[in-house]
């Protein structure tokens, strides 16, 4: 990444409220920004241009992209990622990103251009009134205005507004529940000019947001304890606040002292090593038959940093009915708002399972061998398990062979949103936090391959796998073009179908196989109405090999299994960006599935 940020005391040149922002960035640990220009965001990108030895800029190919790729950092790594766009369609394209990071508890800073206040509400060439578009999906949003732009005095007071603005937008976007904030920056306020420099460590003016590190009082502690103490059935189900919150370490400390099994959400993965005995891996409408029936039957549910989303509790009056709930989350508007907890705890999760960690003695083990047998059980049963016989490439055995290549690596995933994301969550074990990315609350496709990027950016020296679909890997194809001329070595694992597999499963399942434009290739082709009976679309189209290779990409397809490995060897060893397209069939169904509103009790397993 770019060079350590340059201290207070270090001489700045400033020139104009775009420098001055731009300073500012810096001033709080920005080295790295996802931006496209435009005519209102002009003056930014000189102000980038000017200080590119201590903030690198990333040019995009699509705002939506760079959206997401400042994601990628963020997500990857303990800083705030940075995205700019210029004002109208521009600002509009981060929008998607903006709501993907709110979703998931992301910390964002979006930055965009807007027309000069002269003409604002006047329909001005490309104006859009980004803050109120994004009013709902922003955890805080900002405009740098004068009061009276036409005043010299007025505007002096805007730039000198601007280091406690982006002062405020970091500490927000990071602390409590993390989220995106909206910085929307007119023309005439980047040009403007002042004589002194300003304030670059201002105090911060945020009278209505004072989120604390909310610690559990002691006689929660000792109720929490006493509850695991008494159960006979426990589950540890944790989700991506404990991501968010660093708090790995602890959870796993506490579930290898107590003993009790784990499962986690599709944003909790690597929040407990997939690998290890107690873990039951993922739980929900596509997790594991164990974790799902360990969940039906636990007397006690140790629920920490999830918010009880519907594609993991069903039917909501039906999850977990037989056992007391313990949540413990940052957001007290999370406690009681899917499900009524008996042990309601709002405090830091990390700070929650050290005073946790430090109260739990051997004595407090709840008496569990019963119920451990239980569960080795259904793991025998019920493993997560592929048909390994024929020649075919299946997407099971794509993402296996891939994680047993690249396990003991320094390895990071991505995944776009469909079938493949969930497979990619049931194959790939991770053993680390913040080593897996997905779009989970949300759910955009198009985001596996621009958070790739990201993350390769934010290291260089690691081994970045996008494992995308033909759908989505389309939606933000153009990136390519930004891995190539940023020389991002990102390898993707394209798994093509040619249809919208996820989308196919439920026609499949609930509509009697009646194709509704979910067939990625000509419309003629009987299999675009459900006509067809072979194992894969023969004739592929488009030709993502030639794509990648016209954006100077290594490249190369695969059709059989024999010669997959020695093709993902090659892939994971090349020094560039590198695609392999694993030509995959289309009749695959991710399972186990429990259908949406339905119970475990009601879980397809073959």
């Amino acid at each position: 990444m770019a060079t350590a940020p340059q201290t207070a005391t270090e001489k700045t040149t400033i020139t104009n409220g775009a420098d001055i922002l731009v300073e500012s960035l810096i001033r709080n640990g920005g080295n790295l920004i996802f931006a496209y220009p435009g005519g209102c965001s002009m003056p930014l990108h000189q102000a980038l241009r000017h200080k590119r030895d201590r903030i690198r800029t990333i040019l995009p190919r699509h705002e939506q992209g760079g959206g997401f790729a400042a994601q990628g950092v963020s997500r990857s790594t303990d800083e705030v990622g940075l995205c700019m766009a210029t004002s109208g369609p521009g600002a509009t394209n981060l929008v998607t990103a903006i709501a993907d990071a709110k979703l998931d508890s992301i910390p964002l800073i979006a930055i965009t251009g807007q027309v000069p206040q002269a003409v604002i509400g006047t329909d001005a060439f490309q104006e859009t009134p980004i803050i109120e578009i994004c009013r709902g999906i922003t955890k805080h949003h900002y405009m740098i205005t004068a009061d009276d732009w036409t005043d010299p005095e007025s505007v002096r007071k805007a730039l000198e507004s601007i280091p406690r603005i982006v002062k405020e937008a970091y500490h927000i976007a990071k602390t409590g529940r993390p989220g995106p904030v909206l910085i929307d920056f007119p023309k005439n306020i980047q040009l403007a000019t002042m004589d002194e420099e300003p304030n670059f460590d201002p105090e911060i003016k945020l009278p209505g947001y004072q989120p604390q590190v909310r610690k559990a009082l002691p006689e929660q502690i000792r109720q929490v304890i006493a509850a695991i103490k008494r159960s006979r059935k426990p589950i540890l189900y944790v989700g991506g606040g404990i991501i968010n919150a660093n708090a790995s370490d602890e959870l796993t400390a506490f579930a290898l002292r107590s003993g009790i099994p784990v499962t986690t959400t599709v944003m909790g993965l690597g929040a407990f090593p997939g690998e290890h005995e107690q873990s039951l891996a993922m739980l929900g409408m596509h997790g594991t038959v164990y974790a799902n029936y360990a969940i039906n039957d636990a007397d006690l549910l140790l629920a920490f940093g999830v918010r009880f989303d519907d594609r993991v509790t069903g039917k909501l009056d039906e999850f977990a009915r037989h056992g007391k709930i313990i949540h413990v989350d940052i957001d007290p508007s999370e406690i009681h708002k899917n499900k009524e907890a008996h042990f309601p705890i709002v405090a830091d999760v990390k700070e929650f399972l050290i005073s946790l960690n430090q109260a739990f003695t051997e004595d407090d083990k709840p008496e569990i061998a019963d119920w451990s047998k239980q569960i080795a059980a259904w793991k025998e049963k019920y493993p997560l398990k592929y048909n390994q016989t024929g020649d075919s490439i299946l997407q099971q055995y794509a993402i296996d062979e891939l994680w047993k290549q690249s396990k003991d690596r320094d390895t990071y995933i991505t995944v776009g949103v469909g079938q493949h994301q969930m497979w990619a969550a049931q194959f790939y074990k991770f053993n680390r936090p913040k080593r897996w990315l997905s779009s989970s609350g949300l759910g955009t496709m198009g985001f596996g391959l621009p958070a790739a990027m990201g993350v390769q950016a934010a290291h260089p020296n690691s081994i970045v796998v996008d494992i995308d679909g033909d759908g989505s890997f389309q939606m933000n194809i153009q990136e390519l073009a930004t891995l190539h001329c940023e020389s991002l070595p990102v390898k993707i694992l394209l798994l093509n179908n040619q249809h919208l597999g996820m989308v196919v499963q439920w026609e499949d399942r609930f509509m009697q196989g009646k194709r509704a434009h979910t067939y990625l290739g000509p419309v003629d082709h009987p299999e675009a109405l459900g006509d067809g009976d072979g194992p894969m679309v023969e004739d592929t189209y488009p030709n993502f090999v030639q794509i990648a290779k016209g954006y100077g990409l290594g490249a190369e397809s695969v059709r059989n299994k024999a010669d997959f490995p020695a093709a993902m060897s090659r892939m994971l060893d090349s020094n560039g960006p590198y695609l392999l397209e694993a030509i995959c069939p289309y009749q695959e169904h991710v399972l186990p599935m429990i259908p949406g509103g339905m119970t475990a009790r009601d879980i397809i397993i073959e």
